[in-house]
């Protein structure tokens, strides 16, 4: 695929049920899937599509009941992972390297354990095979307070925000997913009540044998989402597991170590698979 300039193309799976998968597509060369974290979209890996589309043919998808996807009734990892499947159809990928951050790192997962034939090689960034504890409470008060209120500005929807989300990074994060209704008001382009409502299924561990092909895992020093437990876990589902630790970043590791981040992503999907086999570590 080759695609000069960025383009938006949401597209209707033929897949029974599939939701609408939106993508922006850069590059050309063998195929890239990027999928990003809980209320987020495609746009927020732009650093790293740009990084990538001298050599690979970047998507940037957004995760049903993210961007501008199509919403789903119900939603968990399986879910999640056959509506990127369906993507790959209408896209006419027969297979595709994926990289995932944080639930799109679950997602990734879950879809080479559920159809690796579809995945060259999969890397996920600071996320773990594990089941995780509730932590979004604050969040998901600030986003209802914000639906609740429809704001007429961006600067009274940050402010909403701030009555229950301490961290301003998180505040702005939250703020790229807003847009004007018909009426004016600001409302969010994500889907809050539904992220809410499947909110304990995507907390899950992925399920499945295992992937048998190459694995990075790469998280930030800081970051307490991939712990000991963590690391086993996926290095009992990955027997081709290579990690990579980035010191003195956290969750965000993409954005905080732009360039030690894409640095290893590159490494990792350019090397031939004799240096994979050999390398103990990425």
């Amino acid at each position: 695929m080759v695609a000069n300039a960025t383009s938006y193309s949401p597209v209707a799976s033929s897949s029974p049920g599939a939701p609408r998968v939106h993508a922006s597509s850069s590059g050309e060369g063998p195929a890239v899937l990027l999928l990003h974290g809980l209320f987020g979209m495609g746009s927020n890996l732009g650093a790293m599509a740009r990084a990538l589309s001298d050599t690979f043919a970047v998507h940037q998808l957004d995760l049903p009941n993210h961007g501008r996807s199509q919403w789903m009734a119900q939603m968990d990892l399986p879910r999640l992972a056959g509506a990127i499947a369906a993507y790959m159809d209408e896209a006419a990928l027969a297979s595709a390297h994926v990289i995932g951050h944080s639930l799109g790192g679950k997602v990734a997962m879950q879809l080479a354990m559920d159809r690796p034939e579809r995945v060259e090689r999969l890397l996920v960034a600071d996320i773990a095979p594990v089941a995780y504890e509730a932590s979004h409470g604050a969040v998901f008060q600030a986003l209802a307070a914000v639906r609740s209120a429809q704001p007429q500005s961006r600067s009274e929807a940050a402010d909403l925000l701030r009555d229950s989300i301490e961290e301003e990074a998180v505040v702005q994060f939250l703020l790229l997913s807003l847009k004007r209704d018909p009426s004016g008001c600001y409302v969010w382009r994500f889907n809050a009540e539904g992220l809410e409502r499947d909110y304990a299924r995507i907390l899950e561990a992925p399920q499945g044998a295992g992937f048998d092909g190459p694995v990075l895992l790469i998280h930030g020093a800081d970051s307490n989402y991939v712990r000991t437990d963590g690391e086993a876990a996926a290095r009992a589902l990955f027997p081709k597991l290579h990690l990579v630790t980035i010191e003195g970043t956290g969750h965000w590791l993409h954005v905080e170590k732009p360039t030690e981040f894409n640095a290893a992503v590159r490494s990792f999907l350019t090397a031939d698979s004799g240096e994979l086999a050999e390398a103990a570590s990425w």
